[in-house]
């Protein structure tokens, strides 16, 4: 994975990024945690939460968590 600088932040971010949209959703915590695990394997390290997905849950920490 070739990895870019986000800005000057010193953070290096994969270039493809995991779209979080349906998590909390249509998407199970279970299949979700799978999901997650897979691109960390894979090298992403850049997923995209928002608090306006399915009411913030997108973004919540048992979503992430292993």
């Amino acid at each position: 994975m070739n990895y870019k600088n986000l800005g000057r932040s010193g953070l290096k971010v994969s270039p493809l990024c995991l779209g979080a949209m349906m998590f909390g959703g249509e998407t199970d915590l279970e299949t979700s945690r799978r999901i997650i695990i897979k691109a960390g394997e894979q090298g992403i390290n850049f997923i995209d939460t928002a608090d306006v997905y399915h009411g913030g849950k997108s973004e919540h920490a048992g979503w992430h968590s292993r």
